[in-house]
């Protein structure tokens, strides 16, 4: 709630990350799609099959619409887009297993937090 209302104020579609470095630190913001399209431009989607491409970039697509709440929890793959590709378990095989799957959600997620970019 704290986070919307901050969100309204300063008028962006902020992550909370932003919005505390915006606000605290005077740090110029990044959308949450301006993220999502920074970790899209690197090289590193190109490792996996085109299956799991699609899924880091629906991951992404999630991130830029909802915020960060869903990216670690595998139960996204149960909802849209990812119901209609193939089952979870299909769509983590993709990467190898769980653990090569959450590898690539938590280089996302540090991806999208580095500061660096």
């Amino acid at each position: 709630m704290l986070f919307e209302e901050l969100e309204n104020e300063v008028d962006k579609d902020l992550d909370p990350f932003d919005l505390v470095c915006h606000i605290a630190y005077d740090q110029p913001p990044l959308t949450r799609q301006e993220r999502a399209d920074q970790v899209q431009k690197q090289d590193y989607f190109g490792r996996y099959s085109q299956t799991a491409r699609t899924v880091l970039e629906g991951l992404l697509d999630k991130y830029a619409d909802e915020g960060p709440r869903n990216l670690e929890d595998s139960k996204v793959l149960y909802l849209d887009p990812f119901n209609e590709m193939r089952s979870p378990t299909e769509l983590i095989d993709e990467f190898g297993g769980r653990n090569e799957y959450q590898k690539a959600v938590r280089r996302i997620e540090h991806d999208l937090y580095n500061t660096a970019s």
